[in-house]
């Protein structure tokens, strides 16, 4: 295991980190070489507060799994997980009991814990805001009554006041995002709904946004410059004002862009704090030695 040191950013209500860590192009560079497992886990919380559950969007997940992460994390008190939804509740818009149960099974260790910080049900482009959707979220909520779920949605029909207020009337934290301004996209959004704030960064790449071949993971591929993680952290700053926990979740995984720019946030946010940078992505992103404090030195 790496001796890295318990570098968290002093609020724990705000919680910054990557979506997933099962990356094998982190190897080396976010990770140390031959680390596997849940010690990747162990290892992301000593530089994170949260870490997105990417799989659950594919597959409910075993109760194991959850009480394996955990026990992952544990010496890391104000850390938090987030969680997506599976996808047969949010693309095939279906609900069936049994699906339900074997879900919410999988996540109570989580819950219960009070390690479970948002579950995100996000919604692909498609879904607009029509009278059915928004009943349709209505029916989602009720049907997972006990977890803290947020709604994240991608079309512009849904920036508008009624669809904010719509949202805090039922009880929905709404999931702010970051994305390329292709097509007729939500915008810079800093809504708070609930009490939560929320915002996940998938990075600007307009060029792959609506690439859905064989690379899917070409969207993602960015790196935030500077000036760009400026402006997030102006966005972050607002929802902190707003709400009583915030989560920051970087989706631009490929290479390890996600864990530099996490990285980076929780430096502006926090300035002067520092942070045992692993040597693989000092490497991989030399900037970081200007942008982050690096408590090695």
């Amino acid at each position: 295991m790496s001796d890295a040191a318990h570098a968290n950013p002093p609020n724990p209500k705000l919680c910054i980190g990557p979506a997933g860590w099962d990356y094998p192009d982190w190897q080396g560079v976010v990770y140390p070489p031959g680390l596997k497992g849940a010690d990747r886990l162990t290892f992301l919380a000593t530089l994170f507060t949260a870490i997105e559950i990417n799989v659950t969007f594919y597959r409910p997940i075993p109760a194991d799994y959850a009480r394996r992460w955990l026990a992952a994390v544990e010496q890391n008190p104000d850390f938090r997980f987030t969680a997506k939804v599976w996808q047969v509740f949010t693309h095939e818009r279906r609900l069936p009991a049994a699906d339900l149960s074997q879900f919410q099974a999988g996540l109570a260790p989580l819950l219960y814990a009070g390690k479970l910080g948002v579950l995100l049900a996000q919604f692909p482009y498609s879904f607009h805001n029509t009278e059915e959707n928004r009943a349709y979220l209505v029916q989602l909520k009720a049907a997972l009554p006990d977890f803290p779920l947020a709604v994240e949605v991608r079309h512009r029909s849904w920036q508008q006041r009624a669809v904010r207020e719509f949202l805090a009337e039922v009880g929905l934290d709404f999931c702010n995002i970051d994305q390329p301004m292709v097509s007729y996209p939500m915008g810079a959004t800093r809504w708070v709904t609930g009490t939560r704030g929320y915002l996940r960064c998938h990075g600007r790449r307009k060029e792959a946004w609506f690439e859905f071949g064989d690379n899917r993971g070409a969207r993602y591929d960015y790196l935030y410059s500077p000036e760009e993680l400026e402006d997030l952290a102006a966005r972050t700053r607002e929802l902190e004002a707003k709400a009583r926990e915030t989560y920051v979740i970087f989706n631009n995984h490929p290479a390890g862009q996600a864990a530099a720019n996490a990285l980076e946030l929780i430096s502006l946010l926090h300035p002067g704090h520092k942070i045992s940078l692993p040597s693989g992505l000092l490497t991989a992103f030399p900037r970081l030695a200007q942008t982050v404090p690096n408590s090695k030195e």
